[in-house]
């Protein structure tokens, strides 16, 4: 099983989004190719309710756990209730352009 399936497995029995995209973003970054080691992650969960943004990434982080213990180096959250995510037209900003390491020579 890759990384991203383990986050996307995790994500899916720890929160039970609505909706849930795992991007690989690691080809982005100053990393050997096929790692897996920087994702984005949009998640939009009822779990959510009543929470804000540092307790929503809490729950993330608590789920990926043994994820971010061993490969995951970054993780660029967007987690969403789902009138939020309504609210926003199910759109989430786009990740920076890395300009860390080799990349920003």
């Amino acid at each position: 099983m890759t990384v991203q399936q383990e986050i996307e497995q995790q994500l899916k029995s720890q929160l039970n989004p609505s909706f849930l995209d795992v991007a690989n973003e690691s080809h982005q970054h100053s990393v050997p190719p096929n790692s897996e080691t920087h994702f984005r992650v949009i998640v939009v969960s009822q779990a959510f309710e009543s929470k804000r943004k540092v307790a929503r990434h809490q729950q993330v982080y608590v789920a990926l756990n043994a994820q971010l213990e061993g490969p995951v180096h970054a993780l660029a959250l967007h987690t969403y209730t789902p009138d939020e995510w309504r609210q926003r037209q199910q759109d989430a900003p786009e990740s920076p352009e890395c300009l860390g390491g080799s990349k920003s020579d």
